[in-house]
């Protein structure tokens, strides 16, 4: 049997940690919540899982887009993780987590936060000195004001 080298990620989120963090996170939450014993916490553990989802997915559709878009698709992926620690809270709180896993998840997800926040100010970096680089090129001449008087 021949092995095959990745040669890179076919997607550009693939190549983020936060990614990687945020599938790794919503694996856990399946993992960690056990079986339902009512239609009150099957609602639960629908909307976590549904959340720590959103979290990745958002990475990877805001990384497709411009960095002033992908910012905002990790501002949303950093309401999800805002939503994920509610309900950590509440399957807590009614016993579907126990002290320790509801640390454990706390800990995801403040470790989550941080990373989207050093990104998006990455981004806001990048664009700044995209926009100070573009001020500082010369504009071209523009032929239909030469010869008239711009200094007003």
């Amino acid at each position: 049997m021949e092995t095959q080298e990745r040669q890179g990620c076919f997607f550009r989120f693939e190549d983020l940690r936060i990614y990687a963090k945020a599938t790794a996170y919503s694996q856990w939450v399946v993992q960690h919540l056990h079986e339902p014993r009512s239609e009150s916490e099957r609602n639960l553990i629908n909307a976590f899982c549904n959340s720590s989802y959103d979290i990745s997915l958002n990475i990877a559709e805001g990384s497709s887009r411009n960095k002033s878009q992908f910012e905002h698709y990790l501002k949303i992926s950093k309401t999800a993780i805002r939503e994920c620690y509610v309900y950590t809270t509440v399957a807590k709180g009614i016993g579907m987590l126990n002290e320790e896993d509801a640390d454990q998840s706390a800990e995801y997800l403040m470790e989550m936060t941080r990373m989207i926040g050093a990104l998006i100010i990455s981004l806001q970096r990048g664009r700044r000195s995209q926009e100070q680089e573009q001020e500082e090129e010369p504009m071209p001449a523009d032929d239909a004001l030469e010869g008239i008087d711009t200094n007003f």
